[in-house]
């Protein structure tokens, strides 16, 4: 059964992944990131206002992550050539990971049942995870406000690398 957002908690073993990423990143998978921190960030859809401002904002912070031993990947379930377009067409410095079949999506728990206008459909939650060098997760902000998110993420790493 996938996980549900509320059930993965700081402390708990991050999920394995594995997933396409964009650029010359090719396959991502957890095991690639040990002995580091990973900014993990799930995203609706590329190129949305929302989306398209978080993922500028991990970009711009990116060599301060970089700085404190920390990657980081946005995930959404948009294909690669869409990564690639955005990518391109906003300038980004970050790898964004294709959860094509969900399974990363589902895995996290961020693949919920969304409302607009009245209609109910699943979607992606905007969420963060912070996984440490050891492969547990060392915080998670369940529901993303975008504006000043980045940051909040960057100061938290401060504080756990201190």
């Amino acid at each position: 059964m996938p996980a549900k957002l509320t059930d993965l908690k700081a402390g708990d073993t991050a999920p394995a992944f594995s997933m396409p990423g964009s650029g010359d990143s090719g396959d991502l998978s957890l095991a690639d990131f040990a002995g580091r921190y990973l900014v993990l960030y799930f995203y609706p859809k590329d190129s949305t206002p929302g989306c398209t401002t978080e993922a500028i904002d991990f970009t711009s912070l990116k060599d301060e992550f970089s700085a404190l031993n920390a990657d980081i990947i946005g995930v959404s379930r948009d294909s690669l050539k869409k990564h690639e377009n955005f990518i391109a067409k906003k300038d980004l410095g970050i790898v964004l990971g294709a959860d094509l079949d969900g399974t990363v999506t589902e895995d996290y728990g961020v693949w919920v049942e969304k409302s607009m206008y009245g209609k109910t459909y699943m979607g992606i939650q905007r969420a963060t995870f912070l996984i440490g060098p050891d492969g547990n997760i060392a915080e998670v902000w369940p529901k993303v406000r975008v504006k000043g998110h980045a940051a909040a993420v960057l100061e938290r790493l401060r504080e756990l690398s201190a």
